[in-house]
């Protein structure tokens, strides 16, 4: 039974709760597109239609406008290979849902909640539409507290909130997934509710091996994880964020769980939000984007927040089409996040894992108030001293590193002190570096930090700070 919030979230499930039904016939068809009239009247926007392939096969649509008393236009979010004029569409009414519930953990399912792991299907059951509105002012509940990742450079320059939304900027092979499976890996250890995993796009081999990472961790259980495949359609990718975020909502609001939601790629909902705007007709906004972009992601990240029924933190990856940063889908993302991560090629390419650029980093957290003095002073001035060893770059190529002055040069081999024991071994790669993974908590962080900016590691040598963990110093062994 759903809630009154949550009655109130979608204004056609009240309107279609009666017997009637509604028959129809596809009139036209492109792509997955198509217009179907209904001669009794028109289903309301957003209801599931069921189109017939076959005697025995039928494709999911979903009413996107009204174009006439009696004629709808709807996405599909299935094949459409067969799909005939004039075929039979019918309908009751009810918009598109998924299956939410217990019944879900440790589960892979699709868009309509049906099992693609190999277990046993998911019948009966509460079911929740995907659309819904986010949760009103009074509802929500204040970020503030901060969420350790036990990844140093996150803890110090872009802390995650609880409640907060952050997101891990970075173009194609920079090692998103990579921070994402990690930062998963470390918080499954310390959290008490559920982790929900959309896969919007996602390659089969990459969901396969994060299932078997969730498996050999044993966390499994505490996991749902709900795909819309690269070979999908784009209508189902396009609502694949929406389904998984439904399942969340029920555990954060029905069931009082605080809830880890993870995104990998924000930026393939809206590639297939541009394929669906193509196929409806649209004209293009600003570099080929649908006119409703900043629309689009919105509808996904309004409602990404912790409730005063439960508590939610999530982290997506986004892609950054050619390295570029001023792309319209980036600039739009970056409004909604309470944390920015930001992923560069060119520190990737000086082998620097994970490849974090600090200057370009940002979060709400990094402030006094919420991180400490200590933390935000040596953070600042971390980032000073990188931004100083930037500008120092192009003269040291030119002449040498021995025609800057005293106070550049020490600036110099701190900032590549620093910059190395930035790097860190992850638990999700041991597998490839043969180096076991660290975690290390924030206080053990800046403290290595301070210990590198005050100049008590000038005598060690740079490749000493390479791919460790927390920082030993000998004082502090002695």
């Amino acid at each position: 039974m759903l809630t009154d919030h949550s009655e109130r979230q979608h204004s056609s499930t009240t309107e279609a709760s009666g017997p009637q039904k509604y028959m129809g016939e596809v009139v036209s068809i492109r792509g997955t597109v198509l217009d179907a009239r209904f001669p009794g009247g028109v289903p309301p926007l957003e209801a599931e239609l069921k189109c017939q392939l076959s005697d025995e096969q039928w494709v999911s649509c979903v009413v996107h406008s009204h174009l006439n008393m009696s004629t709808v236009r709807a996405i599909a979010v299935g094949s459409v290979r067969g799909l005939r004029h004039k075929a039979q569409i019918v309908s009751d009414g009810l918009p598109l849902s998924v299956p939410v519930g217990e019944d879900l953990l440790s589960r892979v399912v699709n868009l309509h909640g049906e099992p693609i792991d190999g277990g046993e299907p998911l019948d009966g059951g509460e079911r929740w539409p995907i659309h819904r509105t986010p949760p009103g002012p009074s509802e929500r509940r204040a970020s503030g507290e901060l969420y350790p990742t036990g990844i140093k450079v996150i803890d110090l320059f872009c802390p995650f909130v609880y409640g907060g939304r952050a997101a891990i900027f970075g173009g194609a092979g920079v090692g998103k997934t990579i921070v994402l499976m990690e930062f998963i890996h470390n918080a499954i250890e310390q959290l008490s509710g559920v982790t929900v995993f959309a896969g919007i796009g996602e390659r089969s081999r990459e969901g396969l091996e994060l299932w078997e990472e969730m498996q050999k961790r044993g966390v499994l259980d505490h996991t749902t994880m709900v795909f819309g495949q690269m070979k999908e359609p784009p209508g189902a990718r396009f609502l694949i964020g929406k389904a998984a975020l439904t399942i969340a909502e029920y555990f954060r609001d029905e069931m009082k769980k605080d809830v880890l939601f993870v995104v990998d790629n924000l930026y393939r909902h809206v590639q297939a939000g541009m394929e669906v705007s193509g196929l409806l007709g649209r004209m293009p906004s600003r570099v080929g984007y649908q006119p409703t972009l900043a629309a689009d992601i919105a509808a996904i990240e309004e409602r990404i927040t912790a409730t005063r029924y439960g508590g939610m933190v999530s982290v997506q990856a986004v892609y950054v089409p050619a390295d570029d940063y001023s792309d319209p889908a980036i600039t739009h993302a970056f409004w909604h996040m309470d944390s920015s991560l930001v992923l560069s090629r060119d520190i990737a390419a000086e082998g620097l894992y994970p490849a974090v650029d600090p200057l370009n980093c940002s979060s709400k957290a990094l402030v006094a108030d919420i991180v400490g003095d200590r933390h935000y002073e040596v953070a600042q001035e971390a980032r000073q001293i990188l931004g100083r060893y930037e500008e120092l770059k192009d003269i040291i190529a030119m002449l040498g590193i021995d025609e800057l002055s005293a106070e550049d040069k020490t600036t110099v081999h701190r900032a590549r002190r620093l910059k190395n024991f930035m790097t860190q071994p992850f638990a999700v790669t041991e597998t490839f570096t043969g180096l076991k993974g660290e975690l290390v908590s924030r206080e053990e962080t800046v403290a290595g930090v301070d210990a590198i900016l005050k100049g008590e590691c000038d005598e060690m040598d740079e490749d000493e700070l390479f791919m460790i963990g927390a920082l030993k110093l000998e004082s502090e062994q002695k």
